[in-house]
């Protein structure tokens, strides 16, 4: 089997709550997301906001259980249209959980497309305040292994077990 070590890509990972945060900071900033890396465009719509409770059982036979929510982003060129603000993003979200029960805590996704290619999958990494605008970075959602990423994460953490009683760890020096 190859080595894909798969196991940090969740750790940029941000929920709706932690946005929802950081946009109600800067209300007034535009929202820029960004992906492949550019912009989406001053004219994107938020398309759709949905809800998910996923159970499953992964490969290793294990159940799973988790809450996602999906920001479907229309990213088009739209007239004299600039990006939407933060709090305009925000506002949207409160919209539709008004009429969804929305989970901040939950794993958020997001499907972007053009309206020519295929929707593409992304977690968001942190909103960071940049050129005068909200820049929230999305990364591609690869596909992985669970129980081989649980496996990766606890062989790292054995590894390089740091600060313990050992005399013969460097880390701590």
């Amino acid at each position: 089997m190859s080595t894909i070590d798969n196991s940090q890509s969740d750790k940029t990972d941000i929920s709706l709550g932690e946005l929802l945060g950081r946009a109600a900071e800067t209300p007034d900033l535009p929202l820029v997301f960004l992906y492949d890396g550019k912009p989406v465009k001053p004219g994107y719509h938020v398309t759709e906001v949905k809800a998910g409770q996923f159970s499953a059982l992964d490969c290793g036979a294990n159940p799973e259980a988790w809450s996602e929510i999906f920001v479907q982003l229309w990213d088009i060129e739209e007239g004299e249209r600039t990006h939407m603000t933060a709090g305009k993003f925000s506002a949207i979200v409160r919209k539709v959980s008004e009429h969804v029960r929305l989970d901040g805590s939950a794993k958020l996704t997001f499907e972007v497309s053009d309206g020519v290619r295929p929707m593409q999958l992304f977690c968001a990494n942190a909103p960071i305040r940049e050129d005068g605008a909200l820049h929230v970075a999305l990364t591609p959602r690869p596909a992985s292994c669970k129980p081989r990423d649980r496996w990766l994460a606890e062989r790292t953490s054995t590894e390089n077990p740091c600060c313990g009683s050992s005399a013969d760890r460097k880390c701590c020096a």
